[in-house]
């Protein structure tokens, strides 16, 4: 992998001392002085200069002021070099994309988005993104060796490894394409891809409910997904796949028959309180809407039977949200997606069923809320992970010691 250009390294780095675990002390609580270092981290005086001196020479690291001095020499304080470079970041939605360029703590600059269906294939949607890249770098004046990561949140079950997009049920033509293979060779730096729900997880976490360890998150666009925080890390199971609720299938008492889902299955979650699955039972109501947001502005309305049919999915997904509640105990349930704005017809339902069916030590002190980030959630989650992956400790080590 290709790192970004001009990282400078410092010769007098010892392998026995840490550099990235200062760099994440100053991630997370710049600026800080010599003294507060060696306070937080119990440090020698001559260690912290070391490491110091070492992310200063790469640029990591820049003075921040000085304090004002009492007697002596004064001690100047050290900040995290947010604006050393960028980072680009997007959230490729089932029907919409949304870019954005950041500081390097991965706080958003500038935005761009467009609605896209996913559909239509990776060169596709990729090259609107390239132009999306190009764009924002020239409007903020930086050259792609400026760019530190990219990241990519998309809606189906990633390979973290590899950075592919397997087996998607909605993403025509994505199956093990090389994702991070076409950034490559416009830009020299990694390029991470992660499940849309867990980014939108971490997004809500990090910047919503710091002080929560464990979070669910539950996504109902067109399709349904979920994403878990746990122990405020992203949970994805073995092989990246945790979190697929809307495939859970379910039985209703009294059904005829199972509706068929986009996956192959019949009777999902999803088939059955997915927005595009709302669409369908409001076409064969009669009322003509083609898209999630016209289902949404028609259930905004008041309309009883649009209004009546969001309940019974929230309801019928409540269900399986009860058996995540009762199996992972989260703290807070943070409902999104474009259905997420159907908030107050939504979330009775799925309240609901929840406090039936859980067990009461697990829904004592939970939490079932509507996203604060709305449909930025997933790219404000995408700049975090890539954030934390791009100035990982272990990284910032190899990179300073190579």
């Amino acid at each position: 992998m290709t790192e970004p250009s001009g990282w400078a390294v410092s010769p007098a780095v010892s392998p026995a001392v840490s550099p990235g675990e200062m760099l994440a002390l100053l991630r997370a609580s710049s600026p800080l002085t010599r003294a507060e270092v060696m306070r937080r981290t119990g440090l020698s005086r001559s260690t912290v200069a070391q490491r110091l001196d070492a992310l200063l020479t790469a640029g990591l690291v820049v003075a921040a002021g000085e304090e004002a001095p009492g007697r002596g020499r004064p001690a100047g304080q050290f900040a995290f070099h947010r604006d050393r470079g960028v980072l680009l970041v997007v959230d490729v939605g089932a029907t919409a994309v949304r870019a954005a360029l950041t500081d390097l703590t991965g706080s958003i600059h500038l935005e761009r988005t467009t609605a896209l269906d996913v559909a239509e294939g990776p060169h596709r949607v990729l090259g609107v993104i390239d132009r999306f890249f190009a764009e924002m770098l020239a409007e903020a004046g930086r050259a792609t060796a400026d760019v530190h990561g990219i990241g990519l949140d998309v809606p189906g079950p990633v390979d973290i490894g590899s950075g592919q997009v397997v087996s998607p049920p909605i993403m025509s033509g994505w199956d093990r394409f090389d994702i991070p293979g076409w950034f490559r060779p416009r830009y020299g730096c990694p390029v991470m891809v992660e499940n849309d729900v867990n980014a939108m997880a971490f997004g809500e976490q990090r910047s919503v409910y710091p002080d929560t360890e464990a979070l669910l998150m539950i996504k109902v666009g067109t399709g349904i997904g979920a994403g878990l925080v746990a122990g405020s890390a992203v949970y994805r199971g073995a092989d990246g796949a945790a979190g697929d609720i809307g495939h859970m299938q379910l039985t209703v008492p009294g059904e005829a028959a199972q509706p068929d889902c986009r996956c192959g299955n019949t009777g999902c979650v999803e088939a059955r309180a997915g927005g595009w699955a709302l669409v369908r039972d409001l076409r064969a109501a009669g009322y003509a809407v083609s898209t999630v947001d016209e289902a949404v502005a028609l259930i905004r309305t008041g309309d009883t039977t649009a209004v009546g049919l969001v309940r019974r999915a929230g309801r019928l997904l409540g269900g399986a949200v009860a058996d995540a509640v009762s199996l992972l105990n989260p703290r807070v349930v943070v409902i999104g997606g474009q259905l997420a704005a159907a908030e107050e017809q939504l979330l009775a339902g799925i309240r609901e069923m929840v406090y039936r069916r859980s067990l009461p030590l697990a829904t004592a002190r939970l939490h079932i809320v509507g996203s604060t980030l709305g449909q930025r959630a997933g790219l404000v989650g995408t700049a975090l992970l890539l954030a934390d992956l791009v100035f990982a400790p272990r990284r910032i080590d190899e990179l300073l010691l190579a």
